[in-house]
């Protein structure tokens, strides 16, 4: 008698699209972010001070030198990481960014001069291009299109909850220890976490190829998915990514700006170390824990009307930084909770929006192309505010930003339409 044995085959539906489904994984993605997200806080409290008080920098520009290069090496590697995943996988991306940012802490903390500084600001902008928009990229891969709103709103609130709460740490750190080398020691902890929780994660490709299969609309003959074509397309083509990423590009030319600007403004006006942390602290920590209870809202009343409110917050927020600079701690704190719940509207909402208008064959190139506009703003914030600080003062500076942010918001309700996935 022949008995035959049937081997049970990994089932064809051991790759499911969902959080619930991919819980585990997902969750590892979440704290690979906080550990993202920590490893650019580092700068966000000390290194304009560094720029004045270390290496004596009399001009606002030279000081903001290290923001636009961070932002440039960051917006360019979103851009190419795009065009990458169509060769590597994200997780050999994710664990390429890991290795980029490890001399960043060392480099914060000891180097000899001004120059090095912005040199390792190119390596953070690298290494926060790749691992950020790999994590971005793996959440959505994992959700699939019903929750996408959710998804980044996780992710992003993963990310600046932990750039907010390192910004608040290395302001009381630098109070008692000085703005070096202490402060920057946390960013060993981010890296090494990051570095090994990227060895564990699972890679997100037959994710993709599932939803792919599953997709509504197939791919139209000839369309290009190529890294330009994309680019003309969500930069100005369609109306809706143009939309999103003007939007993108503006919210953090206001990161960009207030970076740079609140220390020196809120010093300027009589605040110490401490008090500057808890301003740049509490900014990115409401923009961090917002962005869940709004990607969520995104996913039930649409994208646009959370962009357009959340970019006319950020500008109200602004206006109450110079009209309460009386009482300096107070415009502060205001106007950080303005910024950080308006932008906790703006970011899921934007990146969403741009998922819903991508097919999955091009999804990760527009994803690349906008976080590219939108990561040139941190240069942009920080050139225009540079000039405009060296020219007519960090008063006047504010001003544009909060007339600027408003104008991104109206246009934003004129060209960004909502789609609602089958």
């Amino acid at each position: 008698m022949t008995t035959t044995l049937t081997t049970k085959r990994p089932a064809e539906h051991a790759v499911r699209l969902g959080l619930r489904e991919n819980r585990l994984q997902f969750a590892l993605l979440v704290v690979v972010n906080v550990a993202v997200g920590g490893l650019v806080g580092l700068e966000r409290t000390t290194v304009p001070l560094i720029g004045t008080d270390v290496f004596g920098l009399t001009s606002d520009l030279a000081v903001f030198a290290f923001i636009i290069a961070f932002g440039l090496s960051k917006a360019l590697t979103n851009l190419a990481a795009g065009a990458l995943t169509a060769r590597f996988r994200r997780r050999q991306l994710l664990l390429i960014g890991w290795l980029i940012g490890v001399p960043v802490p060392f480099a914060l903390a000891y180097a000899p001069s001004w120059g090095w500084i912005v040199a390792a600001n190119v390596l953070l902008g690298l290494n926060q291009g790749l691992t950020w928009s790999m994590t971005v990229n793996m959440k959505i891969d994992l959700v699939g299109p019903s929750r996408r709103g959710l998804a980044t709103g996780l992710n992003e609130a993963a990310g600046y909850t932990a750039v907010g709460v390192t910004a608040l740490l290395t302001g009381y750190l630098a109070t008692g220890h000085g703005l070096r080398p202490v402060p920057e020691v946390l960013g060993l902890v981010f890296v090494a976490t990051g570095l090994a929780l990227s060895l564990v994660v699972r890679d997100t490709a037959a994710h993709v190829a599932l939803e792919l299969g599953r997709h509504a609309e197939p791919l139209p003959t000839g369309e290009k998915t190529g890294l330009k074509a994309v680019f003309v397309r969500t930069s100005w083509r369609d109306r809706s990514l143009r939309g999103a990423s003007q939007a993108g590009l503006v919210n953090n030319l206001n990161d960009g700006l207030t970076w740079g600007v609140f220390p020196l403004l809120f010093t300027d006006h009589g605040l110490g170390l401490a008090a500057v942390g808890l301003i740049k602290g509490l900014y990115p920590v409401l923009w961090g824990i917002g962005q869940i209870p709004a990607g969520h809202l995104a996913d039930r009343v649409g994208r646009k009307p959370l962009v357009v409110t959340g970019m006319l917050v950020q500008a109200a927020g602004f206006l109450l930084a110079l009209a309460l600079l009386d009482a300096p701690l107070l415009a502060g704190v205001l106007s950080a909770v303005a910024l950080g719940l308006g932008t906790a509207l703006v970011y899921p909402a934007l990146i969403a929006s741009v998922s819903d208008h991508a097919h999955p064959a091009w999804r990760a190139n527009a994803l690349g192309t906008y976080r590219f506009w939108r990561d040139i703003g941190y240069a942009a914030g920080a050139l225009v505010a540079g000039i405009l600080a060296d020219t007519l003062g960090l008063n006047a500076t504010v001003v544009a930003a909060a007339v600027l942010t408003a104008a991104s918001g109206l246009l934003a309700a004129r060209w960004i339409t909502d789609r609602t996935e089958p």
